[in-house]
């Protein structure tokens, strides 16, 4: 009779295993193909290794994994989760372990409030997101109202940060084009510069307005500025023509990676080739289904991570990246990673702990993120105003032989 429970036992035991899967350390990272919970989201699978005492952090995390911006969500979900197995490998958060639970919003502010609320049902009680601005807008007002801790790593509009309990780990808008236009200016890029950009995205738009007034500065001139909407980012032929006509040297775009890649087929079709230069929602293009990459050679663009960087601790990331997901991370992951080991400072300079309720939790968060310096994969030395903005050095990656290079 002991035999034959031990041997049930046993089997129950392998069987529990193969079912699961292990890791080397922590909770299995997401894979693209999660099961979908009756909201429709991608949702991570908690840490299964809480404190002693049941207590935990509980952090939720709000991206696209699915639709034409899913690369930036699940490079997000990803990086998040990498650091959260290693936080928790490592003892976890002043011996307290952490939940990491992400939810699909497929890049639409109206299902990003719905993960939000989900969120919260679950209990969640620091934010890692929204990944994209229009999303990240929407829930900040959903964050706001209840004090919520929000910190997004890619959320680059100005409104993600207009509440005091948001901070962002990305550059903003204003930012990014003031920067893109300082760099083509002092390295003689282009004298006539052509925009293409989405006037219903304040992503785009905010990058625009401040490219378009620090160009005046860098004795650039705009030769063509085209606009394109959510309705009408499939055929880019009239603004490709408008830029080629207009004889622009180089053409801006401050979009993301999808109707980048059919700008760039565009330019090829109407044998157009002017330098190109991009904001940090170009990172992904490579992974565009169906995309001929080789179209990307020399796109340059803003972002503040290279995976191909000599920092050990990027190696280290990079290393763990490509072997639970066959690929190379993206700055969006990188964001990630880093987001959650700033939380990790934040818990810690500010004496949090799991049992305080989210709004106490929010307001000592916010007064350690203006106190603490981080070191991490896309900056040394961080750190936060009040605002919730990150001061942090630029980085201009280019395409060079099918990767990223810092330049």
């Amino acid at each position: 009779m002991k035999k034959a429970l031990s041997l049930l036992l046993v089997c129950a035991m392998t069987f529990s295993l193969a079912a699961c899967g292990s890791k080397d350390e922590g909770t299995t990272a997401p894979a693209e193909d999660n099961t979908q919970t009756e909201t429709g989201t991608d949702a991570e699978a908690p840490a299964e290794t809480p404190a002693a005492d049941g207590a935990v952090f509980k952090i939720g995390g709000i991206g696209p994994t699915t639709g034409g911006a899913s690369a930036y969500g699940i490079a997000v979900q990803r990086g998040a989760q990498i650091a959260v197995d290693e936080i928790n490998a490592a003892g976890g958060i002043n011996g307290v372990q952490i939940e990491l639970n992400f939810q699909d919003d497929e890049h639409d502010p109206e299902k990003s409030v719905n993960a939000y609320n989900t969120l919260k049902d679950w209990g969640m009680q620091i934010l890692i997101g929204s990944v994209t601005s229009n999303p990240c807008i929407a829930v900040a007002e959903e964050s706001h109202k209840d004090n919520l801790f929000q910190l997004t790593p890619s959320g680059t509009a100005v409104k993600c940060v207009q509440y005091d309990n948001a901070f962002r780990m990305c550059f903003s808008d204003p930012n990014q084009g003031l920067e893109s236009a300082k760099y083509i200016g002092a390295n003689s890029l282009a004298s006539k510069v052509a925009v293409i950009y989405d006037s219903s995205d304040p992503y785009s738009v905010g990058i625009f307005e401040a490219f378009r007034e620090e160009a005046q500065n860098q004795n650039i001139e705009i030769v063509a500025a085209e606009a394109f909407t959510a309705d009408s980012k499939t055929d880019f032929s009239v603004q490709v023509q408008k830029a080629k006509d207009n004889g622009a040297e180089l053409l801006y775009m401050p979009f993301y990676y999808t109707e980048a890649s059919l700008v760039l087929a565009e330019c090829k079709k109407q044998s157009y080739a002017p330098a190109f230069f991009g904001v940090d929602g170009m990172d992904g293009i490579l992974s565009v289904e169906n995309f001929d990459a080789s179209l990307a050679e020399n796109l340059m663009y803003m972002a503040p991570f290279v995976a191909n960087s000599d920092d050990e601790q990027v190696k280290s990331f990079v290393t763990k990246y490509q072997e639970q997901f066959n690929e190379v991370p993206n700055q969006f992951a990188a964001d990630a990673y880093d987001c959650v080991y700033v939380v990790k400072a934040a818990i810690e300079a500010g004496n949090v702990t799991p049992d305080m309720d989210a709004s106490a939790m929010c307001d000592a968060l916010k007064a350690a993120m203006t106190t603490i310096s981080f070191d991490g994969i896309t900056g040394k030395g961080i750190s936060w105003e009040a605002s919730g903005e990150p001061n942090k050095a630029p980085l201009i990656v280019q395409i060079q032989n099918g990767e990223g290079v810092a330049l």
